[in-house]
């Protein structure tokens, strides 16, 4: 059997490169990287997302790689109000939330946006317990 240890990295397939990597820089702190020659990348902690350009995906790569397919969940440092705030201030808008969750480890407290591609992104904190007046809901 085959056990996992991290996931080091995961693919998304975009329609417009540069747009995308400003969105994540701008919005999300990630960092857009270039490697493996004229590869890129957005690298955040010990983890990154590589990107593929619509139709020019690096092989091997997905049955139908395709723009706005993903729906990925990240773990974010300080308190969703301050995530509010700075969406609010570059006017981008919050689908749902926030919400409780269930993560992988412990119960989340969750708002959802979308990327340029229509991805939907999942910004989440620690639930902590009802009331507690940190990241309990409104």
């Amino acid at each position: 059997m085959i056990h996992i240890a991290a996931l080091d990295h995961l693919v998304l397939t975009v329609a417009d490169m540069a747009r995308t990597c400003e969105f994540y820089r701008l919005v999300l702190g990630m960092e857009a990287v270039t490697f493996g020659g004229d590869r890129q990348a957005l690298h955040y902690g010990r983890q990154k997302i590589n990107l593929h350009q619509t139709g020019a995906s690096f092989a091997p790569h997905a049955q139908v790689p395709t723009p706005g397919s993903a729906d990925l969940c990240f773990l974010i440092s300080g308190s969703l109000d301050a995530a509010e705030a700075h969406l609010q201030s570059l006017g981008v808008p919050i689908v749902a939330g926030p919400v409780r969750r269930t993560g992988a480890a412990e119960e989340l407290l969750s708002i959802y946006i979308r990327d340029p591609d229509g991805n939907l992104l999942e910004l989440s904190v620690p639930a902590g317990p009802l009331g507690d007046g940190v990241n309990a809901p409104r």
